[in-house]
């Protein structure tokens, strides 16, 4: 864990160089959760560095550096998402193999993985960063302090999110009978 430098309220260079090599799989997580396209993701991994460089010295040493980061990368991630819904409004979306094509090398996504995100995809954007973060292996206590709600807020709309995957993951409809599944 790190500790921001008790004189100056913050990381210095080094220190900070170090948190974002460590903490790069969380980052990619948050984009790959976000966005579809590749360069999407770069651009929204490099504003996750710039705005943790920006509020590095409002960091609290109450919090573990893990919940600092994800809080400003799901702000982040969530403001791309938002922003970028609206634009996706009358274009017509591209064939994510061309994207992969096109796109820069990334490590393979098994087939269930790609289903997984797939449903992930369909949901809201604060229900993404809950899924994200449970995935993540977070306890609700540590999941309500990244979105600033409470534990019983959290267990509740978790509860709600896994029933929207499970009925994605299985091509149920909220209609369907489980007998017919």
């Amino acid at each position: 864990m790190f500790h921001a430098n008790h004189g100056s309220m913050g990381f210095d260079a080094n220190q900070f160089t170090e948190l974002i090599r460590q903490h790069r799989g969380l980052i990619h997580k948050v984009t790959l959760a976000y966005c579809v396209d590749p360069s999407d993701r770069e651009d929204v991994a490099q504003e996750i560095v710039v705005q943790l460089w920006r509020s590095r010295d409002k960091y609290d040493e109450r919090f573990r550096t893990t919940t600092w980061i994800y809080r400003i990368a799901l702000n982040v991630a969530i403001s791309f998402y938002r922003r970028e819904r609206r634009h996706r409004i009358g274009r017509q979306p591209l064939d994510e193999q061309l994207l992969r094509t096109v796109g820069a090398a990334e490590p393979e996504v098994s087939y269930d993985v790609q289903r997984l995100l797939r449903c992930i995809n369909t949901l809201g954007a604060i229900e993404k960063g809950l899924v994200l973060l449970y995935l993540d292996g977070h306890d609700h206590a540590a999941i309500a302090d990244v979105l600033g709600t409470s534990t019983s807020n959290v267990g509740t709309k978790l509860s709600r999110v896994k029933s929207k995957l499970r009925t994605c993951l299985t091509g149920a409809t909220p209609d369907t009978p489980k007998g017919e599944l």
